[in-house]
C-alpha cells in the first residue's frame, strides 16, 4: 500500500521523515530548509495554538505584533544574545531588484543598498525592548505582560521537518517587572503552563528543570525547560521560559520611576514554543501504523466508514451516520463521513489510522439492521461491537480514556527508560542504548563539555519537580563532591 511507513525498529529516522509526509503533515519546499505545512498537519497546530493561547490569556497575557526586520545595531546591544545568534542569522542588505543588464532575469541593484542592514528576526528580544522604551516610563505602566504569534528564521545547516528549519512558527512572551521577584515568578509560571499543556494536551510526561549555563538561552540570566522523552531514547526540548535579569533593559535603556520618584531598571523575561512541538508529538506516541493523536489536539475524532454493495444499503447507512454525526457535533466532537464510493474500504482504515484519528466506527448493513457499529480505538489498535443507542455519550468517555491511555503508556516508557548512573563506565554504556540518565555533576563547564565531547550527551535539565534528585554524591565524570543529580541524554 502506498501510505506504509518504515517501520521504527528498522530506521527510526525514516520512519519519522516518511511519517510526517505521508500523514500529510508537511513536505519540503522549494526553499531550501524550509516546510510546507499542509493543511492537516497545520489543523494541529491551530488546536495547539488555541489551547496555548487561552491558557496565557488565563494568566493575563495579550497577544501584540512586532516587525520581522530588526536593525542590526539593536541585535549587537547585548553581548551575549548576538554571540549566541550571530551565525543563525538571515540579513536583509538590499531593498530592490533590477533587470539583469548583461542577458536575461534579475540582479540586485547596486543602488538600493540599505542605510543599516537588517535581520530577520530570530528572535525578538531586541525590537522588543526597544519598543519598550517607549512604553514605560513609571511604575504604572508595569507589568508588561505581551504575546507574540509569529514565524522566525534561523539558518540551520541541518534541517528536519518541524524539528528544525531554517523558517518556524512560535509564540513568544516578552514581558516587562518592577522587581526581581516578580520576573522569577513569571518565568516559573510560564513554565508551569507549559508543563500543564504538554502533560494534559499532549499526553507528554515532561521534565521541568533549570538549564546549566552553558545551556542557558543567550542573553539570559536563567533558563527553565521542559524535556521530554522520545521513543528512540533521544531527549527534546519542548519549550523554554527565561529570566532576563536587567540585560536587555540596561542594553535599550528601559528605566521607570518608582513610587519614591527614583529611576530603576526593570525585570525582564521571554518564554516559547515552537512548531518543534508537533514533532515531539509525532515521536512520543506514533507508531508504526501512523500517527497516534491525543483526542484534545486531534483535528477530526471520529471517522465513519460505511460498509455497502449497493446504492439502496449506501443510502441507507449514510442517512443514519449523518444523523449520528449530527449528535456527535452538537456534543463537541469533530466528525467525518467518509463517503468516497472510489475507494475500498480496507485502504480507508489505513489512511485513517496513518493519520491518528481517535476512533473509527464503520457500518454495514447488518450492523444498521442490529443497532450496532464496529467500533475501533486507534491507541490500541481494537475492535468493539457498541449500540447505536447512547453511541455520542459512549464516544464522548471513550476520549477521555483514550487521552489518559496515550499519557500512561508514554509516561511508563520514560520511566522505564529513566535510569540513576553513578560510574563513568555505566554511563558510556548506558548512553548508547539511550534514555535519561540521572547522574551527579560536580557544576563545573569543564566536566560538562568533557561529557559532551566524548559522549555527545549533555545536561538536558537539572530537575526541579522532583526530590529524587536531591542528595549527595559524586561527580559521574570528576568524582568531585555533587549535591544533586541532573538529567543528561543524547537530543534532537
Amino acid at each position: 500500500m502506498a501510505k506504509e511507513v518504515t517501520n521504527r525498529e528498522d530506521n527510526y529516522s525514516q520512519w519519522y521523515n516518511n511519517l510526517v509526509v505521508k500523514a500529510d503533515l508537511a513536505e519540503a519546499s522549494a526553499v531550501r530548509g524550509c516546510m510546507v505545512i499542509k493543511p492537516y498537519g497545520y489543523a494541529i497546530w491551530e488546536k495547539m495554538h488555541e489551547q496555548l493561547d487561552k491558557m496565557f490569556k488565563e494568566t493575563g497575557h495579550v497577544n501584540a505584533y512586532f516587525p520581522l526586520f530588526i536593525p542590526k545595531s539593536f541585535l549587537s546591544r547585548e553581548a551575549e544574545h548576538v554571540e549566541g545568534f550571530a551565525k543563525e542569522c538571515a540579513v536583509v542588505t538590499h531593498h530592490r531588484l533590477m533587470v539583469n543588464p548583461n542577458g536575461a532575469g534579475v540582479v540586485v541593484d547596486p543602488d538600493a543598498r540599505l542605510e543599516e542592514e537588517l535581520i530577520v528576526r530570530p528572535t525578538s528580544e531586541t525590537i522588543i525592548w526597544n519598543t519598550y522604551k517607549n512604553w514605560i516610563k513609571s511604575w504604572r505602566d508595569l507589568p508588561i505582560l505581551v504575546n507574540q504569534w509569529a514565524n522566525v528564521v534561523r539558518w540551520e545547516m541541518r534541517t528536519r521537518l518541524f524539528l528544525r528549519t531554517a523558517e518556524f512558527l512560535w509564540q513568544e512572551g516578552h514581558t516587562a517587572h518592577a522587581t526581581k521577584e516578580e520576573a522569577m515568578e513569571e518565568a516559573q509560571r510560564m513554565v508551569e503552563v507549559y508543563a500543564k499543556f504538554a502533560r494534559e494536551y499532549m499526553s507528554m510526561p515532561v521534565v521541568v528543570g533549570h538549564k546549566s549555563e552553558t545551556e542557558r538561552f543567550a542573553g539570559a540570566v536563567d533558563t527553565l525547560c521542559i524535556e521530554a522523552l522520545m521513543q528512540d531514547g533521544k531527549a527534546l526540548q519542548a519549550g523554554t521560559s527565561h529570566f532576563l535579569g536587567q540585560n536587555f533593559a540596561k542594553a535599550f535603556d528601559v528605566q521607570y520611576a518608582t513610587k519614591e520618584g527614583n529611576l530603576e531598571y526593570v525585570w525582564a523575561t521571554s518564554w516559547g514554543v515552537s512548531t518543534r512541538l508537533m514533532g515531539a508529538l509525532i515521536m512520543s506516541h506514533s507508531d508504526n501504523n501512523g500517527l497516534v493523536l491525543p483526542p484534545k489536539l486531534a483535528p477530526i475524532h471520529v471517522v465513519m466508514v460505511p460498509i455497502f454493495k449497493t446504492d439502496e444499503e449506501r443510502n441507507h447507512i449514510l442517512d443514519k451516520m449523518a444523523a449520528m454525526k449530527q449528535d456527535m457535533e452538537l456534543r463537541g466532537l469533530s466528525v467525518k463521513i467518509d463517503d468516497r464510493d472510489n475507494l475500498r474500504p480496507g485502504f480507508k482504515f489505513a489512511e485513517w489510522e496513518l493519520k491518528g484519528v481517535p476512533v473509527r466506527i464503520a457500518i454495514g448493513p447488518r450492523d444498521l439492521e442490529g443497532g450496532v457499529v464496529e467500533l475501533a480505538r486507534r491507541d490500541t489498535m481494537t475492535k468493539e461491537s457498541v449500540a447505536q443507542e447512547g453511541l455520542t455519550q459512549y464516544v464522548l468517555d471513550l476520549m477521555d480514556t483514550i487521552q489518559n491511555n496515550i499519557y500512561d503508556k508514554a509516561f511508563k516508557f520514560r520511566e522505564e527508560n529513566t535510569f540513576k548512573v553513578d560510574t563513568w563506565e555505566e554511563f558510556k554504556v548506558k548512553i548508547e542504548e539511550g534514555g535519561f540518565l540521572l547522574c551527579h555533576w560536580d557544576g563545573t563547564a569543564e566536566t560538562e563539555a568533557k561529557i559532551k565531547e566524548e559522549t555527545k550527551a549533555t545536561i538536558r535539565c537539572i530537575p526541579v519537580d522532583t526530590d529524587v534528585c536531591v542528595e549527595e554524591g559524586k561527580c559521574v565524570y570528576s568524582g568531585k563532591p555533587s549535591h544533586r543529580r541532573v538529567l543528561f541524554a543524547r537530543s534532537y
